[in-house]
């Protein structure tokens, strides 16, 4: 799994025009599923995201958590981050994981974080969708679970 997370002030993803989901402070996750993903990788990703020490302290130091501050997370599904650039220029999908092995795990994902205790919005699998946020920071990671 390798997901891009970026601390927000607010994001929110649109499918059709119309929002389907959003938050205020927090994470905004895209989540990419790879081929021979599991159980393990979910659970990894999703501990390591909650517990990551992004948010500012009392001291204006990067040391408190997503789970410390109360903040909230936004999880689109995004396949291209699989994508393998390296030849040609067309980018490569095969280390992306299949539709039908892939969303399960997005879910597990979702689920797992809300159960660490994160108010949890999502957009839609597999739709087109318009993602938008204020980046705060600005603050870009990139976590991969193997």
């Amino acid at each position: 799994m390798r997901a891009v997370v970026q601390r927000v002030h607010d994001a929110s993803v649109r499918v059709d025009g119309r929002t389907v989901g959003s938050i205020g402070e927090g994470l905004c996750v895209l989540l990419g599923v790879a081929v021979g993903d599991t159980g393990r990788d979910v659970e990894y990703l999703a501990g390591k995201t909650v517990n990551l020490r992004i948010f500012e302290d009392d001291h204006g130091r990067m040391n408190r958590s997503l789970l410390e501050t109360g903040g909230e997370m936004l999880v689109v599904s995004q396949f291209t981050l699989l994508a393998d650039c390296r030849k040609g220029r067309r980018p490569s999908f095969i280390a992306a994981a299949v539709p039908e092995k892939a969303e399960p795990l997005y879910r597990s994902f979702v689920d797992a974080s809300r159960r660490m205790g994160v108010r949890v919005a999502t957009g839609r699998f597999g739709a087109e969708m318009d993602v938008q946020l204020t980046n705060r920071g600005p603050v870009t990671l990139i976590l991969e679970s193997r």
